[in-house]
């Protein structure tokens, strides 16, 4: 069933699409502090897309007040239609199908992950607002005939939109259709079918797969190329030669967490059908090889090394051409393969100074129109249309448009040691104008087994600096991103060694004269929820207060959970990932105690404030009450919050206010100013 047309005329429609992404006026903003809402609202402008023609422009705009839609600007006739817009549901992705057609799929986001009971759907329409067409059901919709729709065509509410360019030069796209084990209860997913679609008629062909397929990968021409199984803790990556649709061979299999010898994450296809993967390759960090297609085998020389890192980017294509990599280092970068792309970067880095600047290309062979996503520390992203041959910039739209850079914190890599010698990386954002001596968050990442911090404007670490409070991000040993040893040094180090990282880092800036030592404080979320725990117990002369939502606290409740509720987290990673990486629950049952905050409750002496969300499978809220039950008898300044229809982390702007609003009252009374 398709959603609800949204009844607004449309002329009004386009005033508000083209405007949606205007600043505000200044004079709406208090000369005090930037309005928390600026900081937690949605996106105003959430993406854009340049059609395979660069003639068309098509972009997701929102507006406080009103649904998000998605609108087509003709940039050659400088006009907007409005495509897509409704008054029950936002548009959450799309993408170009063709020149003339554009694919689809919605979400509320007005209502938290416990009101939700539709899948996104699929949905096909031409970029006039014509030839409307559902694709693919919403769970828990009456199955119904809409227009020329024929409903015993729709594909099953578990289809979804590829997140990868295809070919963009018919009516056919591939989507995923994902199956999941719902016979054990818990929703695992099986394995993802890939299937060939027509968006004008509905009909779909199924991609013969090799094994439990969990990802697809398509080639330079938008076919199907690649299939990424995952069984048993071995991963298998299978290649389909061209011209035998149904025949797929291996190429590599590995241990899925350990990776080893032939190990690699496929990158994508050259113009020339080379494929170029991410892996070790037997060195520390990861770089860019190619793949003998024949073998499997990586080249014995990588082609882009980034030194101190590894290798995090994807491949920058005009049409069939392969122009460079974009890469991420402390920030993010292109290295050009294209001299001319070199000189048009250095142009487009003069008109647009002070940010980072990315282009993307349209699937065409284009060499005029691209797109620019450009961004700063102080600066949210923002797109751009820039010409390479005139060197025209025509504005697109801002995604937080009330932010003003000049008030706004700076922010700083920066490397310290930590007690055993080991070099850790992390953030350092300082208040606008600087700070010496500051109240001081360390704001520790979640995962843990992922890089936490990137170069680049955040709202809560921008929200916590523009209340006047230093801000420390480590990527502590565990952390992804900066090569194996870091990597696996954090291995079963839960609240020991990767504790230290974090107290090692404040620590560091206390003594170059960033923070005050008597107002530093601990917070993060899921893993970093667990780290303020520990940090509380381990450092109590060194944090002064804690912050932890939706944190775990105690990592045999990761194992056995609880009758109440259904961890999302798959039986192959508890069974090959947890015992290696986290810990063993038999054989490392007393390390798993003396981490646990749980047990080790009495120690927390400080002021704490504890969040979680109602409807959490990854944390779900027993893990806080357990907690809360194991605390009460020894510490009386714990404050509790729970919203009931959030999951893993805070989906609704008013919760991400709400929330936000606490920690400032709860920093303020601890740290800041109005601190005993």
């Amino acid at each position: 069933m398709l959603p609800r047309p949204l009844l607004l005329r449309l002329g009004a429609a386009l005033a508000l699409a083209l405007c949606a992404s205007a600043p505000l006026h200044a004079a709406s903003e208090p000369a005090a502090l930037p309005p928390i809402e600026r900081f937690f609202i949605n996106p105003v402008l959430a993406d854009a897309k340049l059609s395979p023609n660069a003639r068309y422009l098509a972009a997701i705009s929102g507006a406080t007040g009103r649904r998000d839609f998605l609108v087509v600007i003709d940039l050659k006739e400088h006009s907007a239609k409005l495509v897509a817009g409704y008054n029950n549901v936002d548009i959450l992705d799309f993408d170009w199908v063709n020149d003339n057609r554009l694919v689809f799929d919605v979400t509320d986001k007005q209502i938290g992950p416990g009101g939700q009971y539709l899948a996104a759907g699929l949905y096909a329409v031409d970029r006039d607002g014509g030839k409307l067409r559902q694709l693919a059901s919403r769970r828990g919709e009456a199955e119904e005939t809409t227009g020329s729709h024929i409903a015993s065509r729709m594909l099953p509410w578990h289809t979804y939109m590829l997140d990868q360019r295809g070919a963009q030069d018919s009516d056919t796209i591939y989507v995923e259709s994902r199956e999941y084990d719902v016979d054990r209860g818990n929703g695992e997913l099986r394995h993802v079918n890939l299937l060939r679609l027509n968006t004008l008629t509905g009909a779909s062909q199924v991609v013969q797969r090799p094994a439990a397929v969990s990802s697809w990968m398509l080639d330079h021409k938008g076919e199907p190329r690649l299939a990424t199984a995952s069984e048993k803790g071995q991963v298998t990556i299978y290649y389909r030669d061209p011209g035998k649709s149904n025949q797929w061979r291996a190429l590599s299999t590995f241990d899925a967490y350990k990776g080893g010898k032939g190990a690699f994450t496929p990158l994508g296809f050259g113009s020339d059908g080379t494929l170029y993967a991410i892996a070790n390759n037997g060195q520390d960090t990861q770089s860019v090889y190619t793949v003998d297609l024949a073998t499997g085998q990586l080249s014995a020389e990588p082609l882009v090394v980034t030194p101190g890192y590894d290798f995090s980017g994807d491949l920058v294509r005009s049409g069939d051409k392969l122009l460079g990599i974009q890469l991420q280092t402390d920030a993010e970068t292109i290295v050009w393969f294209d001299q001319a792309m070199q000189e048009v970067q250095k142009k487009l880095d003069t008109a647009l100074p002070g940010t980072v600047n990315l282009m993307s290309f349209p699937s065409g062979n284009h060499n005029e129109w691209v797109l620019v996503k450009s961004y700063s520390d102080t600066r949210p992203l923002r797109y751009t249309l820039y010409n390479i041959k005139t060197g025209a910039i025509n504005p697109v739209g801002d995604t937080y448009p009330g932010i003003d850079p000049a008030r706004m914190g700076r922010q700083d890599p920066v490397r310290y040691k930590a007690r055993d010698g080991m070099e850790i990386p992390a953030l350092l954002t300082l208040p606008a104008g600087g700070a010496k001596n500051a109240p001081m968050v360390v704001l520790v990442h979640g995962g843990p087994y992922v890089r936490g911090n990137s170069w680049g404007w955040n709202p809560e670490t921008q929200f916590l600096a523009s209340r006047g409070y230093a801000v420390l991000e480590p990527d502590f040993r565990g952390s992804t991103g900066y090569g194996s040893k870091h990597f696996r040094a954090g291995w079963k180090q839960w609240g020991l060694a990767m504790q230290n990282d974090i107290a090692d880092g404040a620590r560091w800036a206390v003594a170059q004269g960033y923070a005050d030592p008597k107002r530093i404080c601990i917070a993060g979320a899921s893993y970093g929820g667990y780290a303020t725990l520990m940090g509380l117990v381990n450092d109590p002369d060194l944090y002064k207060c804690g912050i932890s939502w939706v944190g775990v606290t105690d990592i045999n409740l990761l194992y056995d959970g609880h009758w109440s509720f259904t961890s999302d987290m798959t039986e192959q990673w508890k069974q090959y990932g947890m015992p290696d990486m986290i810990g063993d629950q038999v054989k490392d049952a007393e390390q798993l105690k003396s981490t646990s905050p749980i047990v080790q409750a009495a120690r927390i002496k400080a002021p704490l404030m504890l969040a979680y969300g109602g409807v959490d499978r990854r944390v779900p809220m027993y893990h806080g009450r357990k907690f809360m039950d194991a605390i009460k008898p020894t510490n009386q300044q714990v404050e509790w919050i729970e919203y009931q229809d959030e999951g893993h982390g805070w989906r609704l702007p008013a919760n991400r206010v709400d929330f936000w609003s606490r920690v400032e009252k709860f920093l303020d009374k601890h740290i800041g100013s109005g601190a005993k």
